[in-house]
């Protein structure tokens, strides 16, 4: 066992020999030496395990294509781009929504560079960060004040800390939404100091039972929008306005949690009709939180609108410091809502708002595309098909929608589709399709088209790979 140990190249021979070759080169020294001792520690145990391993194995022209290998996998970065082929829109673990050129242009500009963050250049004199996107806010959607954090859980957490703390918050019972990771409603409203009270029934709430509910310590009148679920068949919810009537009756502020926030209408697009932001504002609720990067199509973030008065409540709460936005999510939300000043291009310009108003036709022509070059390329290592499917929006929003869409079905020949997928996510632009039948769906919808070559390239790398 020993002899065969001294065989293991040491780790400056390894170096050397990495060296030679110009790609490593720019490496750091240390990647490096961790890269050679991870594949050497790897060998070494299995002579101390007592496995087969053979003299020719431990040379280091043997060796030197598996350190190759593994250091150019601990040079890529952890986070990464990858393809979504799923056809969900607003897919949260793939990042949600994509940011536009425009948007992308404007961040390496006030990124890269000194910016006026929190510098007037009317006065010289320090500035509010705030004030950067909430006139256009105001403009976009007709309220008095807007400030805006780093996620709508943020948002809504510091407007019931501010409006509500030690105080009862009102809320319909079919209204206690969770989204993803286990994160729901009344646990933010524990945090925040408040007290819920809940009223109604899960299918049905009625204004009188947020009259009874009232007492002499509520604080806050709460409507949560089920973004992310719906209660169908025998239900009733109280309209905003019934809401915003009750409280200014009994002067009480009203709140209401859009969840996804959306500032267009997308039911001329074959889509369930949304309320929009501004009909939220319209009916006088006090205060509205919604987050950026779902229906908006922008960074994260969560924005607050609402009266003049109260907003500037929220914004002296010590705790807006610790929920405030950077410099990124700023330059990149004022990208965004300066795009929705022209209605005739956002949805063209917003890659959110393309995806989902994109008619089938279009998305079956990609589809088409992407299939006539896979027939030639691997029809011999699994089947391919162009068929009808259904994508979905995705970022909790919008439940019961699906979309049409069109997908590119593969069935592997030589190889599992579990280990299509895994392989796929190895790539230097992993792919991600869904799995359906024993099959891989790359559904159209959620691929641009400038991705074609680079999903035929990168199916053409891992069928040949395990031949």
């Amino acid at each position: 066992m020993q002899k065969i140990l001294r065989l293991i190249p040491s780790v400056d021979d390894c170096l050397l020999a990495l060296l030679q070759d110009q790609e490593f080169k720019t490496i750091p020294p240390m990647l490096l030496k961790k890269g050679i001792r991870t594949v050497l520690d790897k060998q070494r145990q299995k002579v101390l395990n007592g496995d087969n391993v053979q003299p020719k194995d431990l040379t280091l022209p043997v060796l030197l294509d598996a350190i190759q290998q593994q250091i150019r996998t601990l040079h890529q970065p952890l986070f990464q781009r990858v393809i979504n082929a799923t056809g969900v829109i607003i897919h949260t673990n793939l990042g949600r929504s994509l940011l536009p050129g425009d948007t992308l242009r404007q961040l390496s500009d006030t990124s890269g560079n000194y910016s006026n963050l929190e510098f007037d250049l009317a006065t010289g004199k320090r500035g509010s960060r705030y004030a950067l996107v909430e006139e256009l806010l105001c403009e976009l959607t007709g309220a008095e004040a807007a400030l805006v954090v780093n996620n709508n859980a943020a948002a809504v957490l510091l407007a019931l800390d501010t409006l509500a703390k030690k105080k009862e918050v009102i809320v319909s019972r079919g209204q206690l939404v969770e989204i993803g990771g286990s994160f729901r409603i009344p646990d933010v409203m524990a945090r925040s100091g408040a007290k819920l009270i809940e009223v109604g029934a899960t299918n049905r709430t009625h204004l009188s039972d947020y009259r009874q509910a009232i007492t002499a310590n509520t604080g806050l009148l709460l409507k949560v929008h089920t973004s992310n679920y719906r209660i169908i068949g025998f239900t009733s919810e109280v309209k905003n306005r019934e809401l915003v009537s009750l409280g200014r009756e009994l002067q009480l502020p009203v709140m209401e949690d859009l969840g996804s926030g959306c500032l267009v209408d997308l039911s001329p697009y074959g889509l369930h009709k949304e309320p929009t932001v501004q009909e939220a504002v319209a009916s006088g609720m006090d205060v509205i939180t919604f987050s950026g990067d779902k229906l908006l199509g922008g960074p994260q973030a969560g924005i607050i609108l609402g009266s003049r008065e109260l907003i500037e409540r929220i914004k002296k709460n010590p705790m807006n410091r610790a929920l405030r936005i950077d410099k990124f999510t700023l330059s990149a939300l004022e990208s965004i809502l300066r795009l929705y000043q022209d209605p005739q291009t956002v949805f063209e310009r917003i890659p959110t708002l393309r995806m989902l108003s994109a008619p089938l036709e279009e998305v079956q022509h990609r589809a088409e595309q992407l299939a006539e070059v896979l027939y030639k390329s691997i029809s011999r290592y699994c089947t391919v098909e162009v068929d009808e499917v259904m994508s979905r929006v995705g970022g909790g929003a919008m439940p019961e929608q699906n979309l049409a869409s069109s997908a590119v079905v593969l069935q592997p020949l030589t190889i599992t589709l579990n280990r299509l997928e895994q392989q796929l996510r190895t790539l230097d632009t992993p792919l991600i399709g869904r799995a359906e039948n024993d099959c891989l769906v790359l559904d159209m919808r959620t691929v641009r088209s400038d991705e074609l070559h680079l999903i035929a390239k990168g199916l053409g790398q891992v069928f040949a790979s395990t031949t």
